[in-house]
Order: C-alpha cells, then structure tokens, then sequence
C-alpha cells in the first residue's frame, strides 16, 4: 500500500468494499469464479498497484450466460413495483458506503473525491428514479376501428440486457442502465473497462448482497472482466437481446455492427466533441465558471467534457484573458486532496495522446495561449498528470475535427449572428452536449430551435458537463443516437407489443375486408 493510499484510507476503503488482494472478476452475484489471466489495476494517481482481478474466459462467460438466462425466467414475473423495492434497497447499500465507493472511484480512476462522491451520487439517484418508474411503466390503450374491440400496448421484459462501460464513468453509468432494467424485469451482465476492474468488482458485491439478503436466485446482476475479447463474448451473443455500450466512436461502430449482424438492440453513448458558444450579450463570469470545469473537469476524460469555446469576436479577448487567468488558479496533483482541482489522466497511453494533439494542432497553424506539457517530480510519479492547455484554432483543423480525452480547450472566433456561431458548432461528426452564454432570449430560442444544436443535449446559461438524471443522456450522429438515465428511457430495456381483444361473438376484419366461409 502506499503512502498516499495509507494517508486517505484507501486500505480501509478496499475492505469496506470486499476488496482483496486478488478477486474473482466472474460473477453470478455472490458466486465468484475466474479461470482467465490476471488483470492489474493501478492508480493513476501514484502510479501504485492497488489490486489484482482474474478475467473471464469463454467457458466462464458461458456459465453467466445461463445464469442470467435462467434468472430471468422468474424475476421477470416479479411484479415491477417488487423489483423497485430491490433497487431501494440497493440505493440505501450505496448511500451507507457512498464514502469508500466514491474514494475507491477517485483512486483507481483518477478524478476528484468530490467528483467520486458525486458519481456514487449518480448511482442513488438514478435508484430513486427508478423506484418511482416501477409504478409506472405505462402502456397506451387507443380506439379500435372494429365495434366490440379494445386496443392497447404494452411493454414486457427484454432479457438478458449487456453492458460495456468506459473508464471515465466506472459506477454511474452501469448503474444508470442496470437500475433502469431491473425494474423492467431484465437482468444484466456488465463488462467494466479492464482500465478500472475494481470499482465494477465493489458495485457486484453491493448488488450481490442485496439480492442474497432477499433470497434472490444467481444472475440477476452479473459481471464478467477482461479486454474487448470479452467484450465480443457479449455483442457476438443471440441470448443478449440489448447490448448498451458507452465509449470511444471506433470502438461503438466495431458494437454496433456485431450486435446489428445479429438482429440484436444496441444503445450506444459515443464520442463528444462539445462547444459553449458565447454571444456579445453573455455573462462573462458564468461563462468563465462553466468553460473550466467543463474542460479541465475530471481532467476533460467527460464525454460531455468542453472541447470547444466558439466566441464572438466583439467579446474575444475579453473571454481568452479572463480564461488565461482562470487557468492560472488552477491546482494539479493528487485528487483525494480536496485542494487540487485536476487529477491525473487515466494512464501514460492518454498522456500520449494528449501531447500528440497539442503538437499537431500547432503543426496546423494554432497558437498554444496556455502551454500544457507533462507534470514531473514530487507529486507526479505516476507520469499520467498534465496541464490543462488552451489553443486558438480553426474549427476545420482535423484535430479539432476529433475528440482528444484530455484537457485541452480550442477557441474558436465567429462573426456576424448566432447562426454563424451554431454552423461552426454543428460541424462535427459528433453530437453530445452544446451550449450556449448569452442573456439575449432570441439568441436562445435560436439554439434551442429546430434549425439550432444538433446535439442530444442543448443548454443554456449552463457548461456542457453536469447533466442529471432526470434527463434522457445522450447524442446523435456519430455519438451514436442512444438515450440513457432519465426520461421515458427504460421504453429500450423493454419489447413493445400491441393487443387487441374481441369481446363480442363476431369476427369483423380490419379495413372492411370481407372474408366469408
């Protein structure tokens, strides 16, 4: 254990969460099992081995699949607001060990403890979304066209439902999906990213002993570990009706495809390549707040994370000075110290990738105003942290054309109306969040409009990053067109069906037709 471990009680933290020094990364619920290769976490933030985790295999994964399958038989037919008292009291487990839970994010992924807090947060709050929705999966009754007939539809049960989730989000989003299927009557197996083994390992066991304490068969929530290999068990898999995916755009057109080949549901969270756009009449100092967390956020590793500051040239270098000197307060290193506003990056692979953009978008004609660069000495052994950096740029140049998982920030110049401005947002393959700053209500309507965002998510006054579960989450275009967490979204872990009940003594056709015998 090291030294910054030992400081802010991650042993302690571990434990709490049933932690060992080498897990099981198979499970049914409390049965663990693994014959695969061993996995390494290690934390970004001092480059510290925290735990070992042994991966899944074929033969493992097989054994899960009829697990989950044979669950299903019977928590399908557990009445919904039954199922909603499971996740209840899965809510309550999360708020008792929300601390550990949110120190062991914090650690393994590498963002801040209040950010970790805030993601178990997340998780009991999408519980209690989800406790109320089980009231309240509604179907539709409509007139029949035929005297003495009654229409309606319904939603049933979809099935086994596969979750892949990303490094980023290790808790919030499987919680988001599986909170939202288990009250439809589906059950789950998720994959969490081999980047972050651990946090999936810890959320298993907080599921697996709500479900014992209720005398619940295995396989409801189930967990398989491993690298896309185990990943393609599930997307290649006929018995997973739905598999829901959350990462890069490569990664969930490889998903889309393979489920696709199949006939199979896929809900995907992709890419982001986000913008505020800032109008002459915005408020500068909302502006500045949102703009920095939503870039330098979680080290800017948020699908939702700012990418793009498409400013008013009346207003420009207003913006880009009070940014430089915002950029100035800025406190890197360890993120369990509650002083530091930006953590590490997930690993020395997104430290790559975040130096190569800052190089190319300089080698397309762009000016670097905050120099980034990679962190060294006392307090940086780990080699993932980097500076937060700023660059003016065209929007055109092909890196900003991409989304780069780290904090970098490209300002962008417009002239002339907000629909200049929204052109220069729109022109991006990816589609997640937007927003506008401006008190001009014209303005605002204008972004919210039809011919406005073309993005799932579309603020105003707000950043980019932050958004509540109340809400559908998602994107279109190459962000892949899925909804997750709020609204009407659990309709996707469901099969829709129509019914209709003659309750006369004659068999009347649809549309008059006449078929006499």
């Amino acid at each position: 254990m090291s030294e910054i471990a030992k400081e802010f009680g991650i042993g302690e933290a571990l434990s709490a969460l049933g932690i060992k020094e080498i897990n099981n990364g198979t499970s049914t619920g409390s049965e663990n099992f693994a014959s695969g290769d061993l996995i390494e976490s290690f934390s970004p933030v001092d480059g510290a081995m925290i735990s070992k985790v042994k991966s899944t295999t074929q033969a493992d994964f097989d054994k899960v699949i009829a697990k989950a399958s044979e669950a299903f038989k019977s928590w399908r037919k557990k009445p919904a607001p039954q199922r909603g008292e499971i996740v209840r009291q899965f809510g309550d487990k999360l708020r008792e060990l929300k601390e550990p839970l949110g120190k062991l994010v914090s650690y393994e992924m590498g963002k801040s403890y209040q950010e970790g807090l805030g993601e178990v947060q997340e998780m009991i709050d999408i519980c209690d979304f989800a406790v109320g929705l089980s009231r309240q999966l509604h179907g539709l009754t409509m007139h029949s066209e035929r005297p003495g007939h009654r229409m309606y539809e319904q939603y049933h049960s979809l099935g086994v439902v596969g979750i892949i989730s990303a490094f980023n989000f290790p808790v919030a989003v499987w919680a988001w999906n599986t909170a939202l299927a288990w009250v439809c009557g589906d059950v789950c197996i998720w994959k969490p990213s081999e980047k972050t083994p651990l946090c999936g390992i810890a959320c298993q066991n907080i599921a697996a002993s709500v479900f014992k304490a209720n005398d619940l068969p295995e396989g409801i929530s189930c967990l398989i570990n491993g690298d896309y290999k185990v990943g393609e068990m599930m997307t290649h898999d006929k018995r997973v009706p739905l598999v829901s995916a959350t990462g890069s755009i490569r990664m969930g057109k490889i998903v889309a495809q393979a489920v696709a080949a199949r006939l199979g549901k896929s809900l995907l969270e992709l890419g982001g390549n986000n913008a505020i756009i800032v109008t002459p009449d915005a408020d500068i100092k909302m502006t500045i707040i949102g703009a920095v967390f939503g870039a330098v956020g979680t080290a800017g590793q948020r699908c939702t994370s700012t990418r793009r500051l498409i400013i008013h040239e009346s207003i420009y270098d207003q913006v880009k000075d009070a940014l430089v000197s915002a950029y100035d307060q800025l406190s890197i290193g360890n993120p369990l110290d509650e002083s530091n506003h930006v953590g590490p990056l997930i690993d020395k692979d997104a430290v790559n990738l975040y130096s190569k953009a800052l190089k190319k978008v300089v080698q397309e004609g762009g000016k670097l105003i905050v120099d980034g660069g990679v962190l060294e000495g006392k307090g940086y052994e780990s080699g993932c942290y980097v500076k937060p950096a700023i660059a003016e740029a065209n929007n055109d140049y092909e890196i900003v054309q991409h989304e780069t998982f780290a904090p970098v920030l490209y300002l962008l110049k417009y002239s002339g109306d907000v629909e200049n401005a929204i052109e220069i947002q729109n022109c991006v393959v990816q589609g997640l969040s937007s927003a506008i700053m401006t008190n001009n209500l014209r303005e605002a309507e204008k972004f919210l409009s039809v011919a406005g965002s073309d993005c799932g998510i579309a603020n105003v006054n707000i950043g980019t990053s932050g958004a509540e579960i109340g809400g559908a989450f998602g994107g279109e275009k190459e962000t892949g067109g899925g909804r997750e967490s709020g609204s009407d979204a659990w309709k996707v872990y469901m099969r829709r069906q129509t019914n209709t009940i003659n309750y006369t003594t004659e068999l009347p056709l649809a549309q008059g037709i006449k078929f006499d015998i």
